[in-house]
């Protein structure tokens, strides 16, 4: 939205347009992120069972930077500061209070919808970001529209490695623009947890990885340890053919904004290399090479 020379601060996730890096970092995580999944995963539950936030809120600063707006989220709190926290902690900032504005996006018409929500609240025209982004995603599914469904692999798309998760919200939807058939998770709901013959019976075609926020380097660490101790990864149709590939989660399919867009086009490059120049490989995807 043009907005990037008004911020004034961020989360310690956001990294997203480079420029924002500079800024002051108003969140940190309660959660030590280079342990494994499976160690990660237990910390999150153990911080929810507790029912403590996984994320704090950097009070004083906030205080420093007198924002007139804050953008949150309310669509999952192990991804990032909870609403009520970010809202318990405006009831003590100076009057008058920020503008809070939280989005709970599921699918890609919802990402649009709160594209189209903070435009009206900064009273900026998102159309010409949306138009742009709805072009792209009209190129991919004018090309794929037509495969037959006989042609379309069985898909399986990883957002967690240990234990075993598949995409939930709008990665179901992204796979089936993409030319996919999605074996994992439902469209606007959240990911689920999968059991190992779950993933077995299914057998996909195509494997594709993309743990929650963590990059291409990281998730080629873990899923070569999730090869070397769990044999049933080698059982599997997809990595016997060496169609299971690793994706830049963080970057890209973890986050509901505009780079969803680049995600399809990322899925439309695997799936479909017939049909798509591979823009994204090596940058925001490769293929796992043992």
């Amino acid at each position: 939205l043009g907005l990037t020379p008004y911020m004034v601060g961020r989360s310690h996730e956001c990294d997203y347009p480079t420029e924002v890096t500079d800024l002051p970092i108003c969140t940190s995580a309660r959660l030590n992120a280079t342990r494994s999944s499976a160690q990660i995963d237990a910390d999150v539950q153990a911080l929810l069972k507790a029912a403590l936030g996984i994320y704090d809120i950097q009070l004083e600063l906030l205080k420093q930077l007198q924002p007139t707006h804050i953008v949150t989220q309310d669509q999952c709190d192990v991804c990032a500061v909870t609403f009520a926290d970010v809202e318990k902690a405006v009831t003590s900032l100076m009057e008058p209070h920020p503008q809070v504005i939280s989005l709970q996006p599921n699918t890609l018409q919802e990402v649009w919808t709160d594209i189209e929500r903070v435009a009206s609240q900064v009273n900026v025209d998102p159309k010409p970001a949306l138009n742009s982004l709805q072009q792209r995603v009209d190129a991919c599914r004018q090309k794929t529209q037509g495969i037959a469904e006989a042609d379309r692999p069985t898909v399986a798309a990883i957002e967690w490695i240990d234990p075993l998760m598949g995409g939930g919200n709008w990665v179901p939807e992204l796979i089936s623009l993409a030319g996919g058939q999605n074996l994992f998770g439902i469209v606007g709901h959240h990911s689920p947890y999968l059991a190992w013959e779950n993933l077995l019976e299914a057998d996909p075609d195509v494997i594709i990885v993309m743990p929650c926020g963590f990059d291409l380097d990281r998730t080629r660490q873990d899923m070569k340890e999730a090869i070397a101790t769990h044999p049933q990864w080698q059982q599997l149709t997809a990595v016997k053919r060496d169609r299971l590939y690793l994706t830049d989660g963080n970057a890209y399919f973890n986050r509901p904004g505009p780079r969803l867009v680049d995600s399809l086009e990322i899925l439309t490059e695997i799936l479909h290399p017939d049909l798509f120049m591979p823009k994204y490989k090596t940058i925001g995807w490769e293929r796992f090479a043992g």
